[in-house]
């Protein structure tokens, strides 16, 4: 078997996590993090621990369902921790860990982009609707 530099070894594992590969672990992480409620949750979380209410409170249009869906993947990807404190009634606090902190510039920025340019791709969407529906 041939040895290999650096140089290969790197160059192959860069090949090995290409998110464009359907199979890649990247791609599949990419999914989590490019989804709506995974960067309304890290976003929620920017400020501290908050209990289950309190997150469904802060995101009003998720469904418990949801919340709770995306916060176990969250916790399952590291992002997120939980912990349960024994009192009457259990208290659960979510939070971001250093891997959450870490991704949630990123996620408050696509964020405040979205909030931001929100007003131009209405207009841009009405227009574009307007122009297919008078050429069929």
């Amino acid at each position: 078997m041939p040895t290999m530099t650096a140089a290969e070894r790197r160059d192959e594992a860069r090949a090995a996590y290409d998110a464009f590969l359907a199979v890649c672990p990247s791609h599949q992480l990419l999914s989590r993090i490019a989804d709506k409620w995974t960067a309304l949750i890290v976003s929620a979380l920017a400020d501290g621990p908050l209990r289950y209410g309190e997150l469904a409170r802060r995101i009003a249009s998720i469904s418990q369902k949801m919340l709770t869906q995306n916060l176990r993947a969250l916790e399952r990807d590291g992002v997120v921790s939980r912990t349960v404190t024994p009192e009457v009634p259990v208290r659960v606090d979510y939070e971001l860990t250093d891997v959450g902190r870490d991704l949630l510039p990123v996620l408050v920025a696509i964020k405040s982009w979205a909030e931001t340019h929100i007003e131009g791709i209405l207009t841009s969407r009405e227009t574009y609707d307007r122009q297919a529906a008078s050429t069929t």
